[in-house]
């Protein structure tokens, strides 16, 4: 089981990025995946999820609007990211859920994360 994210990097205030997250070695349509990010000293916290098999999504407050999750209807989870801000900062990881849940508690598999820093 294997979880490989990537795409961050430098971006200014209100600029876009897109994360990518493979998936590979699981049924990848019979899970959720869920995207979280951590910002240094603070915990982590979750940021959006996609249900398995098409069955929905699910976002976090503070970015609901702004970040898109989607899928290729392969194994592939993205996060699209616009309008970015500098409290948008953080190492983003990708992770497999075991339940519906929004806790890191409840995912299982975690990809290596990956960089987003939004600055000028």
């Amino acid at each position: 089981v294997q979880l490989q994210a990537s795409g961050g990097g430098l971006v200014q205030p209100g600029g876009s990025l897109r994360l990518s997250c493979v998936a590979s070695g699981f049924a990848f349509d019979s899970y959720d995946i869920g995207w979280f990010r951590q910002a240094p000293g603070k915990d982590r916290e979750f940021v959006a999820l996609s249900r398995w098999n098409g069955r929905g999504t699910g976002y976090a407050d503070s970015v609901k609007g702004r970040f898109t999750i989607s899928t290729n209807n392969g194994n592939t989870v993205y996060l699209q990211m616009n309008s970015l801000k500098p409290e948008d900062t953080a190492v983003y990881y990708c992770a497999r859920a075991t339940s519906y849940s929004t806790f890191s508690s409840d995912y299982d598999r975690w990809g290596q994360g990956t960089l987003v820093t939004v600055s000028s």
